[in-house]
């Protein structure tokens, strides 16, 4: 006889890939940007609805992504110069570089 354990099950984290460097993380640990009815805008949380893009958190990504066009290739849209200077404002929001574990 086998005894069920008392642990709860883990998730499946989902994962997904940063549109700038191409590396897959953890969905959690990118930050979602949407084209919906509202036009292109970051999504913190996640949920709206419209078609996604991830990025890193970090600027370099964002930046990469920006002077790449690769932003508006993955969301299948041209950027008004208002959308362009949003994100840009948001980028310069966030570090320059990630610090990761070793």
């Amino acid at each position: 006889m086998s005894k069920k354990s008392n642990q709860p099950r883990q998730r499946a984290i989902p994962q997904r890939t940063c549109i700038a460097c191409r590396e897959q993380e953890g969905k959690r640990g990118l930050v979602r940007v949407v084209r919906g009815v509202n036009g292109v805008q970051v999504d913190p949380s996640g949920k709206l609805s419209g078609r996604g893009a991830y990025l890193h958190p970090v600027r370099s990504c964002w930046e990469s992504a920006l002077a790449a066009r690769s932003l508006q290739r993955a969301l299948r849209t041209s950027l008004s110069a208002q959308e362009i200077a949003n994100l840009q404002e948001f980028a310069q929001s966030l570090p320059e570089t990630e610090e990761r574990e070793a």
